[in-house]
């Protein structure tokens, strides 16, 4: 029941995903952090098997930090996009990824991207998109909410309108998410929506009121 969650706005992009780390009808924990910082001004929001999502990003990561290292400059979004699609492209006639990708970045040139890349190579540039299960929800919210020219703090609540919906409507639902965003300033995370339920003492209060 994993959730990707990518939206562009003025200056800005922003990556949510849930955070849990599931196998089968088994949580194993709540804080798997599934968006990866590839650089100073990139980020990878992905979902799949646990095995392959993180050998693949990890994979990119260090291809990247190689290329900058070789060349002395860092590959732009565009480019690193395209390069994640040519790995998946050949993996996916040899020993094939499940791993579904949303790439954020921030070039001076240019400003904010978001590209979709899915676990057959599909390559897009979009402007807001999710993966998963919570995409049957995210996806129409997007639609009639979202504009280009959106600050980040609307960005955000509407990334927090579709974690809203997930809980609510996902009959599985993950409990926790986390939010980063890239800009000019660099990639780095923005915040965690942490689900609570009733403090105790409001349990306790309402036992009593059953009982009484």
């Amino acid at each position: 029941m994993e959730c990707v969650i990518g939206v562009v706005g003025r200056d800005f992009a922003v990556v949510a995903a849930d955070t849990s780390a599931v196998q089968s009808i088994l949580v194993h924990k709540t804080d798997e952090d599934k968006v990866m910082v590839l650089d100073s001004h990139k980020l990878m929001g992905a979902s799949g098997e646990p095995g392959d999502r993180v050998q693949f990003t990890e994979f990119i990561q260090k291809n990247l930090h190689l290329y900058q290292f070789r060349n002395n400059i860092p590959l732009s979004t565009a480019a690193t996009a395209n390069f994640t699609r040519g790995e998946l492209a050949t993996a996916l006639r040899k020993n094939p990824y499940y791993v579904n990708i949303l790439l954020a970045g921030y070039d001076s040139d240019v400003g904010p991207s978001l590209y979709y890349i899915d676990y057959i190579a599909t390559f897009h540039k979009i402007e807001k998109g999710a993966f998963g299960y919570g995409s049957y929800f995210c996806l129409s919210l997007m639609d009639k909410l979202y504009r280009p020219d959106m600050s980040v703090e609307e960005a955000v609540d509407l990334v927090d309108k579709c974690i809203k919906e997930i809980r609510l409507r996902l009959v599985v639902a993950p409990q926790n998410f986390i939010i980063k965003i890239v800009d000019k300033e660099g990639a780095r995370e923005y915040a965690r929506r942490a689900y609570t339920d009733s403090p105790p003492e409001a349990a306790t209060s309402e036992a009593a009121t059953v009982a009484a």
